[in-house]
């Protein structure tokens, strides 16, 4: 396994220019500074104000909406070009619903733009079927004089089964919609939608509409499909590719799925995309999997008793001799909740054991098992809780009748599980997020803020482990520690994305990860043999 510092040395031989992209976010580039875009609307500054500064500004879209916007901007092209709405509708497919340039491109070269788009320049006459005599279809070679037949403008004309029967596989069987072209061999005249409404089953026709809505989605760089399964909405967000370094445009569908809209992941707040993608790949290592498998299981530290973890909570108590410790740091448990609790933080190593090659590579090694050990913690934890949750959910109704409470009083429970779902998915990526930070000031305030809402969440979790009939005199104690948790994982959120929107965190994080986006900067500029270097390092 290559190790961080492994990597620094690699990294700076033969390109000092380079160095200082570590410094300060202005050396990263210029460009991505004065044209930040967060998707905060200029003409809402309203809204903009009230939203915190983790979140983006976003609509879901349903189908009808996608149909809606999609019609609304034909209608325009369509009134402005002086052409069709199909017509219209196959231009702005072909531009990629790019409008403006379309019509720019339309204003200087009309005939090439229509030629280009697959759509030629004759727009006279109504499409129809007509019995042509004496004619033989060049598909099937049937002929008859009562051989239904049709045609396109571009005058290629086959019998209405054949074509029929090339439209259902393009749509059926290729999902194909925007660009069918005429089966004329070598003609590239687009299909419109008036003719394959006059052909084509209502089944299809039902079939193509959801295509056209795909291809429109696909097109468009500020609307994304929910990755949920089975899920119909879109989601419509303007925040700009280069924006992703510094920040995390978290949105929820109405299907209640949060996700990435940079990257269709679930949510990974606070860590940025690129951040995520280093670390996903990291992990899947084969050169890493032996040394994570052990989180898994681990030993008493008083009695050396094997212990799998079967719950949320962190407090574990050995069953052979009763020993209480933290399952991720395995100290005291008496010590967490107090001054003492250090769990979150990882301690630098000092002295001569960092000074050979060997040390270094196990400090490496220990550093990111420290990390990975806490983020894949927090992510069966949150499996682990809400597999509680649903365990817990049966026997709601049973706490009901015997405290006398009202099945909207017991309800606590479901805001408890949503809340600790939540946390620990944050917790998660903040392991993620801290391994790629130097030590420093900033680094500190950021680990103060993790282990506050780390605590919380133990605490919560513990209370939520208790026996039903306990958790009725526990409600107040609950509901509280709820808010509590909620309240420092919007503190721990909105702080981070402060920074990384102002650029705080790019001096601050290690040098592996500048330098990837130094050669995200250099691609952006044309610089493809320092990029190739560098990126074959990373």
């Amino acid at each position: 396994m290559e190790s961080d510092e492994d990597f620094m040395s690699i990294a700076s031989s033969g390109d000092d220019f380079l160095d200082t992209q570590a410094s300060d976010d202005e050396s990263l580039g210029e460009d991505f500074g004065d044209d930040f875009d967060s998707g905060f609307s200029k003409d809402k500054d309203i809204i903009a104000t009230s939203r915190k500064p983790y979140e983006v500004d976003f609509k879901v879209l349903s189908p009808g909406d996608i149909d809606r916007e999609q019609n609304q901007q034909i209608n325009e092209v369509s009134s402005i070009l002086s052409l069709p709405p199909e017509s219209a509708a196959i231009l702005l497919r072909y531009g990629r619903w790019n409008r403006e340039k379309l019509i720019e491109g339309y204003m200087d070269h009309p005939e090439e733009t229509l030629e280009e788009a697959g759509l030629g320049t004759n727009f006279e006459g109504t499409p129809k079927t007509e019995v042509v005599p004496g004619f033989m279809c060049d598909i099937c070679c049937e002929d008859g004089d009562n051989l239904e037949t049709y045609a396109m403008r571009c005058g290629h004309r086959f019998c209405v089964d054949c074509y029929r029967h090339y439209l259902a596989q393009k749509i059926r069987e290729e999902g194909e919609a925007a660009r069918i072209q005429c089966p004329g061999d070598g003609c590239h005249m687009i299909v419109d939608s008036k003719s394959l409404g006059l052909l084509v089953t209502d089944a299809l026709k039902d079939r193509y509409q959801v295509l056209l809505q795909r291809t429109y989605v696909d097109d468009k760089v500020n609307l994304k499909w929910c990755p949920a399964p089975n899920c119909e909405y879109a989601v419509d967000c303007p925040v700009k590719e280069r924006d992703l370094r510094r920040i995390v445009p978290t949105v929820q569908c109405n299907c209640k799925h949060h996700f990435c809209f940079g990257c269709t992941l679930n949510d990974h707040q606070p860590a940025p995309c690129l951040l995520v993608k280093m670390w996903l790949k990291k992990c899947e290592d084969d050169s890493e999997t032996a040394n994570w498998i052990s989180a898994n299981t681990k030993e008493c530290p008083r009695c050396h008793s094997t212990i799998e973890k079967n719950g949320g909570c962190n407090h574990m108590t050995c069953r052979k001799c009763k020993h209480e410790f933290c399952w991720m740091c395995m100290g005291l448990w008496s010590e967490h909740g107090t001054s003492w609790y250090n769990c979150n933080r990882y301690e630098e190593k000092s002295g001569s054991e960092a000074r050979t090659e060997q040390a270094r590579s196990r400090a490496s090694l220990e550093r990111y098992l420290h990390y990975y050990n806490r983020y894949a913690n927090h992510e069966q934890s949150a499996k682990l809780d809400k597999d509680l949750y649903l365990k817990t959910e049966k026997k709601m109704t049973s706490l009901q009748s015997q405290s006398g409470l009202s099945w909207i009083e017991v309800q606590f429970l479901d805001t408890a599980s949503q809340a600790l779902q939540q946390c620990r998915q944050t917790l998660k990526w903040t392991y993620a997020f801290a391994y790629y930070l130097a030590r420093n000031n900033l680094t500190e305030i950021f680990e103060d803020n993790q282990k506050d809402l780390e605590m919380a969440v133990e605490n919560l979790s513990e209370m939520f482990e208790k026996p039903v009939p306990e958790l009725a005199n526990l409600k107040v104690d609950i509901l509280d520690k709820t808010a509590y948790c909620n309240k420092r994982r919007v503190i721990l959120l909105s702080d981070t994305a402060e920074n990384l929107k102002n650029g705080r965190f790019f001096s601050t994080f290690t040098y592996m990860y500048t330098r990837r986006l130094t050669c995200l900067f250099l691609q952006g500029n044309g610089l493809s043999t320092w990029t190739g270097r560098i990126e074959q390092i990373v």
